[in-house]
This record gives structure tokens, C-alpha cells and sequence, in this order.
């Protein structure tokens, strides 16, 4: 069977079982096998650019010894994108920037609510590889931490007061920054009345598309 392999660079296992019932609907028989793991030398989470580097060799050591036929690099900071499509032949997706691909679709300026203030710069260091920083409306951090963003109640208001932000910047859809925003996705665009583009969600559909010759 075809398999999708999502990556989960932090070693948070409630992370991981967020971003697996964030892809349950990608999910369908005679589909790809859609399997996450949990980077378990992965950092706790990725707030620092030393956070990111720490990830890539694991990721890239686990991208290695794994079969798939697509890998999915779940971390809205991409962490070891390129370095982890250099130990592979099969596609690799980052979030961030499929989030980005999906957001550019839909309008022509995108808002992002980040987790952290530092996560900023590594989104900008993305739209700038890609040649989209021009389309960025703004960008909001929430400043909180991953256990604080998984709690079904206790970032729901911070998320809607910078989805709101986000848009009176111009934004006409709205990426979340974090993995750890997934299960807030539906209730943050209703609240918000613009398109929220869940990364990961994004990514799998590119993968679908990219490992369809090897479907079963």
C-alpha cells in the first residue's frame, strides 16, 4: 500500500495525535496509508532557531531509514526541509510552505498566527525562499507555550483576538502557525468569517497528488 509518512519533529506525543485527527479526513479506503510519528530525539517543541536545528538530524536520520512514498515534515517552521530532501528520493513536503501554497490559492494576502514571537523569523526566511514575502499581510504571535496551545479551551480567545488582528491587517485568509493550532482551525474561522488553512492539511493534499502513481 502507498504511505504517506507525516513527521512530527518535536517529541511531544500530544502534538502527534493532534496532527493525525487533523488528517482523519484525507483518510479513505483505497487511499494511502496516512501514518504519523513522533520524533522522539526530536526538542520538546520548536519555539528557537536552535530548536530547529536540533530536529534535523533525527528527522533526517528517521526520513532514512523509513519506506514511504511522500514525507511530510510537520512543523510550521520546516525545519530540515531541504537538508531531509537530500537523503531521499521521494517528495518531501514542508507545512509552512504548503500552508502557503494553499493561502496564495484562495487570495492575494495571507496573515499567519505564530506560537512565539521567534517563530516570526522563520516564517520569514520561508516567504522569502519561496519569493512570497510581498503577500504577507501580517503576522501575530500568541507568545504562549505548545501545552498551553493543546488545551482545548485556554488559546481559543488568544486565537480569535489574532485572527482578528491578522485580518484588520488585510489578511483574506489566515495560516495557523503552529501544529498545535489544528483542532482550533474550524472554530477560529467561524469566529473569524475568513479561510483558515490548517498546514498540515495542506501538505497532505499535496502529497495525495504527488504519490498518486503509486496507489494501489
Amino acid at each position: 500500500m502507498t504511505r504517506i509518512l507525516v513527521i512530527n519533529p518535536n517529541r511531544s506525543t500530544a502534538c502527534s495525535a493532534g496532527i493525525s485527527t487533523a488528517i482523519e479526513p484525507f483518510r479513505f479506503a483505497a487511499g494511502p496509508a496516512l501514518d504519523v510519528v513522533t520524533l522522539e530525539d526530536g526538542p520538546p517543541a520548536i519555539y528557537t532557531w536552535r530548536d530547529w536545528h536540533a530536529a534535523v538530524a533525527p528527522l533526517c536520520q528517521r526520513i532514512e531509514r523509513e519506506t514511504a512514498d511522500a514525507f511530510i515534515i510537520a512543523c510550521a517552521s520546516d525545519p530540515g526541509l531541504e537538508a531531509a530532501r537530500s537523503v531521499t528520493t521521494r517528495p518531501v513536503f514542508g507545512i509552512f510552505r504548503s500552508a502557503v501554497a494553499a493561502a496564495v490559492a484562495r487570495a492575494e494576502r495571507f496573515g499567519v498566527i505564530a506560537i512565539v514571537e521567534a517563530s516570526k523569523a522563520r516564517h520569514r526566511a520561508a516567504l522569502r525562499a519561496i519569493g512570497l514575502e510581498g503577500r504577507l499581510a501580517g503576522e501575530v504571535a500568541l507568545n504562549i507555550t505548545m501545552e498551553s496551545l493543546l488545551e482545548p479551551l485556554t488559546a481559543a480567545q488568544a486565537l480569535i483576538a489574532a485572527g482578528q488582528a491578522v485580518a484588520d491587517m488585510g489578511a483574506e485568509t489566515i495560516i495557523l502557525g503552529c501544529t498545535g493550532m489544528a483542532h482550533h482551525r474550524a472554530a477560529l474561522q467561524a469566529a473569524i468569517g475568513l479561510p483558515v488553512i490548517e498546514p498540515v492539511q495542506a501538505a497532505v493534499g499535496l502529497a495525495l497528488v504527488a504519490a498518486s502513481p503509486h496507489w494501489p
